[in-house]
């Protein structure tokens, strides 16, 4: 009898501790991690900020049109290409590859940038 009295508390105990580490755990965490990267690029003054980028695989980058006259991004090796984007329109692509990916805007093909995927 004495036996399984203390095989109860030492399972009331393990799930009491079990409880405690789950709940000490921050409520976001799992789902932080489960989210995607994602990083932003701005169109400004006829630039792009940053000129270079560097993310993992898997990212998602946005650019924001911050200028006040149309401007397109446009990958040199036609991965991706954005529409005309207005200002504060906005354009967003997923890295899945490793690799340097070059681009520019078609309308002001001074304008370059890059974003390295790592």
């Amino acid at each position: 009898m004495i036996r399984k009295s203390v095989c109860i508390v030492s399972l009331f105990a393990m799930v009491i501790v079990a409880t405690l580490l789950l709940s000490a755990a921050s409520p976001g965490s799992a789902a932080t991690a489960a989210q995607p990267a994602s990083a932003e690029v701005k169109v400004d003054n006829f630039s792009f900020g940053p000129a270079t980028l560097t993310v993992p695989v898997g990212t998602t980058v946005t650019w924001t049109n911050r200028d006040d006259i149309p401007h397109t991004i446009v990958s040199t090796d036609k991965v991706f290409k954005s529409k005309v984007l207005d200002t504060d329109e906005k354009f967003s692509f997923t890295f899945a590859k490793a690799g340097t990916y070059q681009y520019f805007c078609s309308i002001h093909p001074k304008m370059t940038g890059s974003v390295v995927v790592q």
